[in-house]
Parts: structure tokens; C-alpha cells; sequence
């Protein structure tokens, strides 16, 4: 079956940063729309970028100029870049794979905190 597995998450202070990475497989990497997502405690699960099999990337306004996801099509991998963490960053990212079916990794805990 399809497999997304996301890693990079931990504990970061406020201004540090991490990148998240998203193995996938058994599936048609390179067709699929990636993206990123993230739920906090409490809260509904948001998009917080994506990345279409051809064209630009789009984020959440929230992380603009601060996230950059990017993916690797020859190691079917997506990644996230988050630079200059905030506190209110902190929750549970999820990668997820669409293209008519929808797929979504298990999630990788980030914390922001002094």
C-alpha cells in the first residue's frame, strides 16, 4: 500500500529552524500534488503548503517568507523548510499526497519553545 512517511520533527526555540522530509512510495510520485499540513491541539488541520506536480508552490500566509517546501522527484521525497520558528508553529505536521486519491502520513511532532 502507499506509504508516506514523514521525519524531522523536535524541539526547536523561537527563531530556530528544521526541515521535514516526506518519503513516499508505491505510488506515481512525480503526478502527485504534495503538501503540508499541520494541526494544533484544539484546532482543525490546515494546509500550511503544497506543491503541484508542475508549477508553483503555495502557502499559508502564516509561514510566508518564513516555510519552503520543495520536492525531489527522483527520491519521491517533499520536503519543508522552516526557518525563523514561532511558538505558534508548534503541532503536528502532516504530509499528504493527492491526485483524485488523497493519502497522508502518520505525522511528526514540532515544538517551538524556549
Amino acid at each position: 500500500q502507499v506509504q508516506l512517511v514523514e521525519s524531522g520533527g523536535g524541539l526547536v526555540q523561537p527563531g530556530g529552524s528544521l526541515r521535514l522530509s516526506c518519503a513516499a512510495s508505491r505510488i506515481n510520485f512525480r503526478l502527485y500534488a504534495m503538501g503540508w499540513y499541520r494541526q494544533a491541539p484544539g484546532k482543525q488541520r490546515e494546509l500550511v503548503a503544497d506543491i503541484p506536480s508542475g508549477g508553483s508552490a503555495n502557502y499559508a500566509d502564516s509561514v510566508k517568507g518564513r516555510f519552503t517546501i520543495s520536492r525531489d522527484n527522483a527520491k519521491n521525497t517533499v520536503y519543508l523548510q522552516m526557518n525563523s520558528l514561532k511558538p505558534e508553529d508548534t503541532a503536528v505536521y502532516y504530509c499528504n499526497a493527492a491526485r483524485g486519491a488523497e493519502y497522508w502520513g502518520q505525522g511528526t511532532q514540532v515544538t517551538v519553545s524556549s
